[in-house]
């Protein structure tokens, strides 16, 4: 299983970004390898507009099923939803912790009502 957080660095011990479309990086974590893999968001960064979308399109490319992050704007959990990702509420915390978090069944599941819990 893959797991995306949010993230303002580029390291598992970088704190979850809770703004999703312009959040520095997307760190991978793979549970099968235990291992951890920075994605750069540069191009929704210099977005003038559509930044969610175009995250969540990055997001999405990376076979992950989980999303960890802040919030979600209605059009970014679409794309995020039909991609077959599940998001997860995960801010407050390093991008590490938040993975524990998850896998422990402590991070409450977003809507697709702009991105409420």
């Amino acid at each position: 299983m893959k797991i995306v957080v949010s993230a303002k660095g580029a390291t598992k011990d970088s704190d979850v970004d809770p703004r999703f479309g312009r959040a520095a990086h997307f760190l991978v974590y793979d549970a099968g390898t235990d291992g951890w893999e920075a994605v750069a968001n540069t191009q929704a960064l210099s977005a003038a507009h559509g930044a969610g979308i175009q995250a969540a399109e990055t997001v999405c490319r990376q076979g992950a099923s989980i999303l960890i992050t802040g919030h979600v704007g209605p059009k970014a959990f679409t794309v995020l939803s039909a991609g077959g990702m599940r998001v997860y509420r995960g801010d407050g915390r390093n991008a590490a912790d938040a993975v524990v978090a998850f896998r422990d069944g402590h991070l409450p599941e977003i809507s697709g009502d702009a991105g409420k819990v």
